[in-house]
């Protein structure tokens, strides 16, 4: 199982859209995640950042999703990309197997002096 998120602002040519065009792109974005949804991708739900949030990131939306394996990842990952997404959002993820909290907190304790904490 995979854990992504996503954050992103909206670019110029999303501001430059009208609502009817903007109100047609999410109705297909709205579509292909219920196509998603039937190959096991789970939306655990969008958000605004909350301008009081400590050490808040720059980004003012996100999405939360569960993916049921790498593959799945890649293949959401390229339905963005045709999607034309990034034209209307400027985004960041972040992508990873989801651990349970004893292996994750375990493997932060056990970081060597030298490790980058990436590739380990």
């Amino acid at each position: 199982m995979y854990l992504y998120v996503e954050q992103w602002n909206v670019t110029k040519e999303w501001m430059d859209l009208s609502k009817e065009d903007r109100r047609a792109y999410m109705n297909k974005v709205s579509d292909a995640i219920n196509d998603m949804s039937r190959g096991g991708v789970e939306n655990l739900g969008w958000a605004m950042n909350d301008e009081h949030t400590p050490y808040r990131s720059d980004y003012r939306y996100m999405a939360l999703w569960k993916l049921p394996n790498e593959e799945a990842v890649k293949k959401f990952e390229h339905g963005i990309e045709e999607a034309g997404w990034h034209k209307y959002f400027s985004q960041v993820n972040s992508r990873g197997k989801l651990l349970p909290l004893n292996e994750a907190m375990d493997f932060l304790v056990n970081l060597e002096k030298h490790s980058t904490s990436i590739l380990d």
